[in-house]
């Protein structure tokens, strides 16, 4: 692709890459030449333009399949080790002219080699019908010096096959088709590419200060575009542009053709009587310096000095960083996502990796002692804080922490826009111990009564307690964060901050001492019961807590006196029914004894008797069926009071 170098590369985060490439050409193609997994997204977003005013025709391409399946139909087919006899096999029945080592030659049809196994170049024969009789020329393979085609089929066929062996299993070309003359030909296209990188460096200075007056840190962040060359050539003077954001993106098979499978349908044996016309539808209308750097090349040595000034200084300080690398790449808003654009020309070599300096902010951090126990139980961790000044929108990227040239950790800075604030965590402080423990309780908050049912509205209250133990010799100020949630705060100080999943509350921990400090957080729920279910005692309760007026005491005290009573209404239905039982058995035993019994004499005595009995037992259950409808009456009126008494209520 020397004709058409790379003159411009923009990397994205999600593995693409988008390429342009320009150069002069002269005539009417070009050929190109990507990986195969390369096509799908060659096909989809290839763009030529011809800026010398000419005409691009057409672009034609590989076909999808291997170098086999290519060559299935081909009459032609040479074995890498055996060439001219393979060809010759291959050349049987075709016309051909052999040029023989005496200077002559012989034409005719070709009828193929006889091989000799044991020296097959030395003594195999080969054999051609001569044209201009009908004679058969038999003459050694050793002396055949050339073989012309005559035959335009296995002409056609001999080059398809070395056009064929000539491409790469892993590659595919294209062919731009142009109009004839010269052109300043511009190509453009995504293709799968590695992700660039960044990763950063926060080098923090903090000046002296005092207990009333905390020193404020003063640090540049610096972070550095990491990509690959992972083309299959150098990349010269190219601009580079790294992109942050997640633009859309997806692999849509272009490449390989599809041929729907339809349904057979079997031939039928069939005759019409004359052939069958029909009458015609009518037709419709129509990155920087080199970047030999890795980094940056090493800077020559320092001048001699003394180790004592060398140890008095940090070895690495805002300042000096600031001085020593600036930033080659200027930020440019893309809508949704954000471009960084390297103003030098950028050199890579052919597999080679490459760091550019893109961005050198300074900052005004604020340091925090954050804890949270879901994320980092019993210690808080060191935090740095600070809003996104630099103009530029930080991609997510590791951050190595400096602070007065000693290196104090590591973190992950967020994908951040400009403007916002971000929070790195990159130290854990174990001088500072933390217990959290949490409880859970209900307590009644107030009572109302509707349709017959007693509303109980309770808090669920989460109590948290938190010992900080600061066995530092400093005091230390420490932001408890807890997970944001339905629950409402009492009794507790409002949080110091928000953010949409967290709250933090301040704590300030002496040295040397152990602080407590308690969120109280609740949630009102309702709860129903029947007025049937209560009790005395609870009504009690409820009375002697003032959830309940004297009034309202006395009225549900009163219902529960109606349901009493229409439980011992019913309980004593309940024994009528079990005395009814109990007759009806006594006059079945009897009637039982009666039929055993004649009609005279001491029988005749004994059944009169049993009628006499079942006589009595008639008038008992008259009795019992008086009580029963007396007691279902009472009941029912007791009900109508009870509904009366409820509608009052509420």
């Amino acid at each position: 692709m020397s004709n058409l170098p790379i003159i411009h590369m923009t990397l994205y985060k999600h593995g693409v890459g988008y390429f342009r490439r320009r150069g002069s050409v002269e005539g009417q193609a070009v050929k190109l030449t990507f990986r195969r997994e390369e096509m799908d997204d060659l096909l989809k977003s290839l763009t030529v333009i011809d800026r010398a005013g000419g005409q691009v025709r057409g672009v034609d391409y590989d076909t999808p399949q291997t170098q086999d399946e290519r060559l299935a139909g081909c009459s032609i087919i040479l074995d890498d080790t055996r060439s001219l006899r393979d060809l010759l096999q291959a050349l049987r029945g075709r016309a051909v002219q052999l040029q023989v080592s005496d200077g002559g030659s012989v034409g005719g049809v070709l009828l193929g080699p006889d091989e000799d196994d044991e020296k097959p170049l030395e003594h195999s024969l080969l054999s051609i019908l001569k044209s201009d009789s009908e004679t058969v020329a038999v003459l050694p393979i050793s002396r055949i010096e050339g073989v012309e085609l005559r035959d335009d089929t296995a002409a056609a066929d001999l080059r398809f096959f070395l056009q064929t062996a000539l491409g790469q299993e892993t590659h595919r070309s294209i062919t731009i088709r142009l109009s004839p003359g010269s052109h300043d030909l511009e190509v453009s296209y995504i293709a799968p590419a590695p992700t660039w990188r960044v990763s950063y460096r926060l080098v923090m200075d903090t000046p002296a200060g005092n207990e009333s007056t905390p020193p404020k840190p003063e640090a540049l962040l610096q972070g550095w575009g990491i990509f690959d060359n992972r083309l299959e050539e150098d990349l010269n003077n190219i601009s580079l542009s790294l992109t942050a954001g997640m633009p859309i993106s997806f692999v849509y098979d272009l490449y390989t053709p599809r041929t729907p499978s339809r349904p057979v349908i079997e031939e039928e044996d069939r005759t019409a009587a004359a052939p069958i016309m029909f009458e015609g539808a009518v037709p419709e209308a129509e990155a920087v310096m080199d970047m030999m750097v890795g980094a940056g090349a090493p800077p020559a040595p320092a001048p001699a000095r003394s180790l004592r000034k060398a140890m008095a200084k940090p070895a690495v300080s805002a300042a000096t960083m600031a001085e020593s690398v600036k930033s080659a790449a200027t930020g440019e808003a893309l809508g949704e996502l954000f471009q960084y654009n390297v103003s030098a020309p950028v050199t890579v070599g052919r597999g080679q990796s490459a760091m550019v300096p893109i961005v050198s902010s300074k900052l005004e951090p604020e340091k925090d002692l954050i804890y949270n126990g879901s994320k980092m139980p019993t210690h808080p961790v060191a935090t740095l804080r600070f809003k996104n000044s630099s103009g530029l929108t930080l991609e997510r990227g590791p951050v190595t922490v400096l602070e007065n040239g000693e290196y104090v950790g590591e973190a992950v800075l967020p994908f951040t826009a400009s403007q916002a604030e971000a929070v790195i965590s990159y130290a854990v402080e174990l001088g500072v111990h933390i217990k959290e423990d949490v409880s859970n309780s209900t307590q009644l908050h107030s009572l109302s009564i509707k349709n017959g049912y007693l509303l109980q509205h309770k808090y669920n209250i989460r109590r948290t307690e938190y010992r900080l133990d600061n066995r530092t010799p400093q005091p230390k100020t420490i932001l408890v964060e807890r997970s944001a949630s339905h629950y409402k705060l009492f009794d507790t100080p409002e949080p110091v901050e928000k953010t949409l999943e967290t709250h933090r509350y301040k704590v300030e921990a002496p040295s040397g001492k152990i602080t407590e400090f308690t969120v109280q957080e609740r949630y009102l729920r309702e709860y129903r019961e029947e007025l049937s279910n209560q009790t005395y005692k609870g009504l009690q309760k409820y009375l002697e807590g003032k959830f309940l007026d004297k009034h309202t005491y006395e009225s549900l005290k009163a219902l529960l006196d109606a349901w009493a009573e229409i439980s011992r209404l019913k309980q004593a239905i309940s024994r009528q029914e079990k005395r009814r039982t109990k007759v009806y058995k006594a006059q079945e035993q009897i009637q039982k004894n009666m039929a055993a019994l004649s009609k005279e004499g001491e029988e005749g005595r004994l059944r009169g008797r049993y009628v006499t009995q079942l006589g009595q037992s008639e008038e008992e259950l008259a009795e019992i069926d008086g009580i029963v409808a007396d007691t279902q009456a009472k009941i029912v009126q007791k009900q109508a009071q009870i509904e009366t008494m409820i509608s009052v209520l509420g």
